[in-house]
Order: structure tokens, then C-alpha cells, then sequence
């Protein structure tokens, strides 16, 4: 059996994170949460994530800019980063992939079609 992806929430909206794990975890990734940036940063740096799932608007160190700070880092720099916020205006998409974000979800969203993008961009980074 295959090892099972490991994907790596920073949202700190505890119900949210504990809900989105739950549909993730039902489709066969292991995750780890984090609740802020900063831990954020250091569960990518510590736990080698697959993926990371980031919101924007987190305490102490802002999506974008943990997003900034992995995307720079040669050992983190490959690694896919999926923005998931509540921020849907054109300009702070544009940021996000401008810092590196692979993709990007708006809040609300349907979660299949995170699912979705989670295994397209899991498959790409196999073929690279």
C-alpha cells in the first residue's frame, strides 16, 4: 500500500480546520494543523509536508507571507501551496500567486473541488 500523503492546514479557525482535516483525512492524506503562521512555518520546516493547504489571514504571521518565506527557501521552494481564504477579491488572488501560491480557493468552496486540486497538483509535482 502506498504512504499515505502527508498535507500540512494552517487555518486558525479551529472548527473549520478540525472539518477540513476530517473530509482529507477520509480520503486518505495524513494531516497536520497548524493554528498561526509561525507555527505554520515551523510544522513545514519540521514535518516535510507533501502540500500545504494556507489561509491568508492568520495571527502572528500572515498566508502570504508564510507563503513568501517557503517559496524562497530551496528546500521548501517545491513544495505545492494551495491558498484557501475568505479574501476573494482579483488583486489579493494576483498577490497570492505573485507569492508563490499553485493555486487558489476561495472560501466558501466545495470541498471536492479541493480535493481535486490537491490530487492534480500531488500529480504534477510527481512528474517534475
Amino acid at each position: 500500500m502506498a504512504k499515505k500523503k502527508r498535507l500540512l492546514l494552517v487555518d486558525d479557525e479551529v472548527d473549520f480546520a478540525e472539518l477540513v482535516r476530517t473530509r482529507l483525512e477520509d480520503n486518505n492524506y495524513e494531516v497536520i494543523v497548524a493554528y498561526d503562521g509561525e507555527d505554520g512555518l515551523e510544522k513545514a520546516e519540521r514535518e516535510e509536508p507533501d502540500l500545504i493547504i494556507l489561509d491568508i489571514m492568520l495571527p502572528k504571521i500572515s498566508g502570504f507571507d508564510v507563503c513568501r518565506k517557503l517559496k524562497i527557501d530551496e528546500n521548501f521552494k517545491n513544495i505545492p501551496i494551495i491558498m484557501l481564504s475568505a479574501k476573494f477579491q482579483p488583486n489579493d488572488i494576483t498577490f497570492g500567486k505573485a507569492m508563490g501560491a499553485d493555486a487558489y480557493i476561495t472560501k466558501p468552496f466545495e470541498p471536492q473541488v479541493l480535493i481535486e486540486k490537491i490530487r492534480e497538483l500531488l500529480d504534477k509535482k510527481k512528474v517534475k
